[in-house]
């Protein structure tokens, strides 16, 4: 294997490699932090050892049925999500193609997406109760607003001779935006959803901070007030863990859809 080879701008990995390397960053940041805390660097009670969080963590499973919070968030994430995605995608695409409704809507989306997430939380528990609408309705406000406009830079990436070259061809206004433009976007826009989807899980510990009864964010703010900070901890890792998974996921479903672009 030429190393130097693999500091070119652009230059493919080995798959193996890939692995290896992947895995050994999390192996590092596991060795720093078990050395901190063996060293007594830093206080237990601010930052446990590796092995006490998964104590804490086995006390989760045992005593208080995380899993339980793990399901609670990750459903409020996936309805949340395909909300946005359902509305969010078809409006870019709109935006993207067609001047006229970029011109209408993209000033409303640019001023709304600015307002935090979080803000929304005592209005929406004003109109919705403190059930899971209003923490699904927080995870849309987090995802919409940002997908949209994401999505109008992926339609509007579509090279323009591809457009002019279909209207040589003959093809109608129609058939240049479902048999040019929306297939040519397809791949930015999972790319999109894959990226939105981990902006979503970064908004369930706000959703579920108030009012909640189960949850991840429930759980850690819980664990705050004992002072237990493995739980915490834990818990995070656990959002981590399922927003890698979930990355994956998608990664797998953009390689099987678009093998030619990978």
């Amino acid at each position: 294997m030429n190393w130097k080879s693999l500091f070119t701008p652009r230059a493919p990995v080995p798959r193996g490699l890939q692995l290896c390397l992947g895995v050994g960053g999390f192996v590092l940041i596991l060795l720093g932090w078990w050395l901190l805390t063996k060293t007594g660097y830093i206080k237990p009670f601010f930052l446990p050892s590796p092995q006490n969080v998964l104590r804490s963590g086995i006390v989760l499973f045992r005593e208080f049925d995380f899993l339980l919070d793990i399901f609670a968030s990750s459903y409020r994430i996936f309805f949340g999500f395909l909300l946005a995605a359902v509305l969010g995608v078809p409006l870019g695409l709109l935006m993207g193609t067609f001047r006229v409704v970029e011109s209408l809507v993209e000033p409303l989306i640019g001023f709304v997406r600015y307002m935090p997430a979080s803000a929304f939380i005592p209005l929406f528990i004003l109109w919705l109760g403190i059930g899971d609408v209003e923490k699904v309705a927080i995870i849309f406000v987090g995802s919409f607003f940002q997908l949209v406009l994401m999505v109008v830079v992926v339609a509007k990436g579509v090279p323009q001779e591809m457009v002019e070259t279909a209207y040589t061809l003959g093809a109608s206004k129609s058939q240049v935006v479902w048999r040019v433009l929306l297939p040519a976007s397809l791949p930015g826009i999972v790319d999109t959803l894959r990226i939105i989807i981990g902006w979503a899980w970064t908004y369930i510990i706000v959703a579920e901070l108030v009012a909640s009864e189960a949850g991840i964010g429930y759980r850690i703010l819980n664990a705050q007030r004992l002072l237990q900070t493995g739980s915490i901890i834990f818990a995070i890792i656990t959002i981590g863990f399922l927003g890698l998974l979930t990355d994956i996921l998608f990664k797998w479903i953009y390689k099987r859809l678009f093998p030619w672009n990978v």
